[in-house]
């Protein structure tokens, strides 16, 4: 198994609701904000190469919405899937799965685009498997009036009508080869690569732990449609996480790949930040 971050791109969101009830004034000493208020995002996705598979996690925004759609995003960088891609000697046609954490648009937007003529929506990785979960599908595909706006059909109806869509089921290691966290604080059945990998653990935490700014238990995002299980959740992965040496893999971390946590007085809080790079060959 060979596995490679790979950046689709750069954003902006709100400080404040990228942290709930936690006040500006603590956020912005690990997160700072600009003018507007607006901190820096990524959207890093990994590349799983094993054996005859190639498993892309998450696909970033994609490049198919309107200018003023990408315009309150505030979009920044010169990252992309297909350069990252090339970066490491693979084309999207490479792509043999494609694992979807969860069905927000700056998750999987990346997944559908418009074909030559611009007259119709078609998945952007044409021999693969698309990866999403029963529940978590009827969740997003009926959405709650909380989460509608991240739940577009344009990048959803497309992977169904396709044919490339399955589902995860409870054989989920032999279906893609890796273990699945599922959690349910952030939307319903959001699911978490777990990866054994060079004699490590690496967890894919999508929107669990955004940044390391999020590690102290309070800190949660205002996007979390069950907020109070989102800290339990958290508080139950991060113990595991530091007790067991865990390494995290940031998806919206601008700044950081990599992170690992320690129990500490106050509870789990950061260890070290690393690149991939530096830890894994």
């Amino acid at each position: 198994m060979k596995i490679y971050p790979i950046e689709t791109g750069n954003f902006k969101l709100d400080g404040g609701a990228m942290f709930g009830v936690v006040p500006k004034t603590i956020w912005q000493k690990t997160n700072p904000s600009d003018d507007k208020n607006l901190i820096d995002m990524s959207m890093r996705s990994m590349l799983i190469e094993d054996g005859n598979r190639l498993i892309l996690v998450d696909t970033g925004l994609g490049a198919k919405q309107s200018n003023k759609f990408f315009s309150y995003y505030s979009l920044f960088g010169d990252f992309s899937l297909d350069t990252s891609l090339a970066k490491h000697g693979f084309h999207r046609d490479d792509i043999t799965d494609v694992f979807l954490t969860h069905l927000h648009f700056d998750h999987c937007g990346g997944a559908i685009a418009w074909n030559a003529d611009r007259t119709f929506l078609q998945p952007a990785f044409k021999n693969a498997k698309f990866w999403s979960n029963d529940k978590h599908w009827q969740w997003a595909t009926v959405p709650n009036p909380r989460e509608k706006a991240s739940f577009l059909e344009e990048n959803i109806n497309p992977i169904k009508e396709s044919g490339q869509l399955n589902f995860i089921h409870s054989n989920y290691k032999d279906q893609i080869g890796f273990d699945i966290l599922f959690m349910d604080g952030h939307t319903e059945k959001q699911m978490l690569p777990m990866l054994s990998y060079q004699g490590k653990t690496i967890v894919f935490m999508a929107d669990l732990l955004p940044t390391v700014g999020h590690i102290p238990l309070p800190y949660i995002m205002g996007y979390d449609t069950r907020p109070l299980l989102t800290i339990k959740e958290k508080a139950t992965f991060l113990n595991q996480a530091a007790d067991k040496e865990y390494f995290l893999f940031l998806e919206h971390d601008a700044h950081n790949e990599l992170c690992t946590v320690q129990q500490t007085e106050k509870g789990v809080r950061l260890k070290n930040t690393h690149k991939f790079t530096d830890i894994f060959n």
